[in-house]
């Protein structure tokens, strides 16, 4: 499981793992032995030496975006409980993992207040809704769709239009990756 903030997507958080040389491992492969499926895990717990796991030392945060923690934190495997690892203490990594959204955030387009504010009200609402009125909160739905295809292909004509946005730029503005704000906005532009 990782960590998520509302809006950034592409910054999804989790624990990683360095080995004792300072690498990162690859994904841990289990055989299940019955047919060609073989599963494969990144989750921190695995990297504890058994079943051909390498064994890691440290934890510290990673990103889906790339980013990686400059704090590593040591792994004590004697306090990690096999059948509950997520009781084990990973909130270094996440605090570091906050910090680093903290400043996508901060380096984003800020929306203005009363934007921000009427749409923090809009999803209190709808989520009320959904337990009121399902089919209403489904219809309300539609309308966001709607709205969205009417001003999202708009505004990312005029946002691509302006001649100095490079594409790290628009990645930055959105608090997204390059691969994600060039999706987004040809999303929009076959839309018109």
């Amino acid at each position: 499981m990782g960590w998520k903030r509302d809006g950034y997507a592409a910054h999804e958080g989790a624990v990683g793992v360095l080995l004792p040389d300072g690498s990162e491992p690859g994904p841990v492969c289990f055989d299940t032995g019955s047919g060609g499926d073989v599963h494969e895990s990144t989750n921190w717990w695995v990297y504890d030496g058994t079943l051909g796991a390498p064994r890691a030392d440290r934890v510290r945060a990673r990103c889906a975006c790339g980013w990686r923690g400059q704090d590593a934190y040591p792994v004590d495997w004697e306090a990690v409980v096999r059948r509950d690892p997520y009781a084990y203490d990973t909130s270094g990594p996440e605090r570091d993992w906050d910090r680093h959204v903290d400043d996508v955030q901060a380096r984003s387009v800020p929306l203005p207040a009363e934007v921000s504010d009427l749409l923090h009200q809009l999803r209190q609402r709808l989520e009320r809704l959904i337990d009121d009125a399902p089919l209403a909160a489904v219809k309300a739905a539609g309308e966001l769709e709607s709205m969205a295809a009417a001003i999202g292909p708009v505004a990312a004509y005029l946002a691509v239009r302006e001649d100095d946005l490079s594409w790290p730029r628009v990645a930055e503005a959105l608090g997204t990756t390059e691969q994600e704000a060039r999706s987004r906005l040809l999303h929009y532009e076959y839309r018109r």
